[in-house]
């Protein structure tokens, strides 16, 4: 279904004459004449495709004209059939059920509908308000997707797939039925995956308190929803994550490029793999053509594969992007802090590879380093290794091999047949507070966008279309933030790893006067080393600015008085420990250091004295 938008200060209509020799025009429960002024006028072609699942196309039109009026804060709508938005249309009987339903349940909801008649010529008067949300294009299909990397795996009229857990030394058993033998966090990703069992269904996440009220991440009415702004301490984690998998794959072999954000959807290729990924997209007109915001970089390293001259000897060949701008247009009521959002931070590998069985190679390593990513962050991830029966049947010893080397039970789905550009793949999840999974590290072997988008290389003698491998190493940048996060809300004494802590040292001196100087000096000691250190010169008392740096999580504080400046220890307050701890400063910078361990350290974002801080919040 095509969909075109129009803020109006008014629509009239008139009907002329029947369309189609009058068999299809409408004649009863609806006007042939109407205006309404202050409305959203919705032009509407409804196509071929739309017939197959009226139900889905209807439910997801709602959703789309919803969002769009409430941006537009108005609940007066007007329908109008318009042929014109579309080539391939549906046909007249699926056409007016499409459009009676849509006034039904809009009218249910509490909206103000006129509808123009089907099948007739009109001549009609709209009056476009003008301002930037006035005009709006959507495309929408009754199908949906669900994570960021993959298309939907719950179509109707598909044999169910089976379900089994995997350990590493090769037990196979029914996924429900090994609940009772795995841990907590398996338990709770087999509940959501096989069971379809909503854990805490209508709760928020604990994250979502969390970012904000730490001063990390915040909302912005004047933007679309799942939108985010970052604030300086949000930032730096969020900039340190994107350093930390940039370091990551780089050092593992992906080569850094950069590619446009937005695609041209006239062009077969673009089109049909943006096909596998549903219909959650950004959808535009530019011009005379139909463009899209990529949902993650698979089209431009595409096609930069596509262009290049690519040997065997070449192969296997990583192609890395952080793609800082990734988009899918989720559904308004689906979008949920930082675990779904609408524009998000998408590290994105892809690997061309000579053949499957290097192809399978590289799965299993590319999914080891996903691992490592759960060491360095200190999250816990469950592994589901997704196959077609077909891959199952031929690999099923390399399958309990990967089991094996990743050292965890594993859950896996086998697929009857393919529906999919991949025919295997390897996902982790981290469980948030509330038991549901967050989808985080994924690797997927293609083995259709080759041949789709005129990839090939040679071996000297014939050109070959290469396995491709999708892989995003740590997931999404903000649902990484989103797991850490959910950590912190389960501990005693919350805090970030200190590699990841905004400020990880902060001095209090007692009497800003006297030892302001001395803290200091302290503080370009250990910038010079690279630790991210603050002095709260603020003029309250010693309590208050003790809470606030319990406040920040900041992860070693010291009170200065004249016992620090006259000996060689300071008092350290280590929050890990919950203890405060004898150190010389030269022991508290190598402290640190060891925490860090080679990770990255970003220099500090927030000025050096606490009584520069703003409030972002406002809380």
């Amino acid at each position: 279904m095509r969909l075109l938008f129009i803020h109006s200060d008014h629509l009239e209509f008139e009907t002329t004459d029947k369309a189609g020799g009058g068999d299809l025009a409408e004649t009863e429960g609806v006007p042939m004449e109407g205006r309404m002024e202050d409305c959203v006028t919705v032009f509407i072609s409804v196509e071929s495709d739309d017939e197959a699942d009226v139900e889905g196309v209807v439910e997801n039109a709602l959703t789309e004209l919803e969002d769009v009026t409430d941006q537009l804060n108005t609940t007066d709508v007007v329908l109008y059939p318009y042929a014109h938005l579309s080539e391939d249309l549906a046909g007249p009987d699926a056409a007016k059920e499409v459009m009676q339903r849509l006034e039904t349940e809009l009218e249910a909801s509490g909206y103000t509908i006129l509808r123009a008649p089907f099948g007739w010529y009109k001549s009609f008067e709209v009056s476009c308000k003008g301002h930037p949300l006035s005009e709006l294009s959507r495309h929408v299909a009754a199908h949906r997707d669900e994570d960021d990397t993959s298309e939907d795996e719950s179509e109707p009229d598909r044999e169910p797939s089976d379900w089994k857990v995997m350990t590493p030394d090769g037990d196979v058993q029914d996924a429900v039925a090994a609940k009772d033998s795995v841990g907590e966090d398996l338990t709770a990703f087999i509940e959501d995956e096989v069971e379809g069992i909503l854990s805490n269904e209508g709760q928020e996440p604990p994250h979502v308190d969390l970012m904000q009220e730490k001063g990390l991440v915040g909302y912005d009415e004047l933007s679309d929803v799942g939108n985010l702004r970052w604030y300086p301490r949000g930032k730096l984690v969020r900039d340190a994550l994107m350093e930390y998998v940039n370091d990551l794959v780089v050092e593992y072999g992906g080569m850094p490029v950069e590619t446009p954000i937005m695609y041209d959807l006239g062009a077969r290729s673009i089109d049909e793999h943006a096909g596998k990924f549903g219909e959650r997209q950004y959808r535009f007109e530019s011009g005379d053509r139909r463009m899209m915001l990529r949902f993650a970089a698979c089209f431009g390293q595409f096609s930069i594969m596509r262009d290049m001259h690519i040997s065997v000897n070449d192969l296997p060949m990583r192609i890395y992007e952080m793609s800082t701008y990734s988009f899918r247009r989720e559904q308004k009521g689906e979008v949920t802090g930082l675990k779904r959002l609408r524009a998000f931070t998408m590290p994105d590998m892809h690997t061309a590879t000579e053949n499957m069985d290097q192809a399978r190679e590289e799965l299993r390593k590319q999914a080891e380093l996903a691992l490592q990513t759960s060491e360095d962050l200190g999250i816990n991830y469950e592994p589901a290794i997704r196959m077609t029966r077909e891959f199952y049947e031929e690999n099923e010893a390399w399958v309990e091999d990967v089991v094996a080397e990743l050292g965890k039970p594993s859950l896996v789905e086998i697929i009857p047949e393919r529906h999919h550009y991949w025919s295997a793949k390897i996902d982790f999840a981290a469980i948030d507070g509330l038991g549901r999974p967050i989808e985080n590290p994924t690797v997927q072997i293609d083995v259709e966008s080759a041949d789709r988008f005129d990839i090939e290389y040679t071996d000297g003698t014939n050109t070959h279309n290469p396995p491709i491998l999708h892989y995003s190493p740590s997931g999404g940048i903000e649902r990484v933030l989103a797991a850490l996060l959910e950590d912190t809300a389960s501990m005693e004494t919350p805090q970030l790893p200190t590699w990841l802590s905004p400020t990880q040292v902060r001095f209090i001196p007692v009497n800003p006067d006297s030892h302001l100087d001395y803290c200091e000096g302290l503080v370009d000691d250990l910038e010079a080393a690279d630790v991210r250190a603050d002095v709260d010169d603020r003029d309250e008392s010693v309590g208050k600015r003790i809470a606030r740096a319990e406040t920040d999580w900041v992860p070693y504080y010291v009170v200065v008085g004249d016992r620090e400046m006259e000996g060689d220890e300071l008092g350290v307050n280590v929050r890990l420990d919950d203890d405060e701890i004898d150190m010389t400063p030269e022991e508290l910078q190598e402290r640190v250091l060891d925490d860090v361990e080679g990770l990255p350290q970003q220099h500090r974002y927030l000025p050096r004295h606490v009584s520069d801080h703003p409030n972002f919040t406002g809380r």
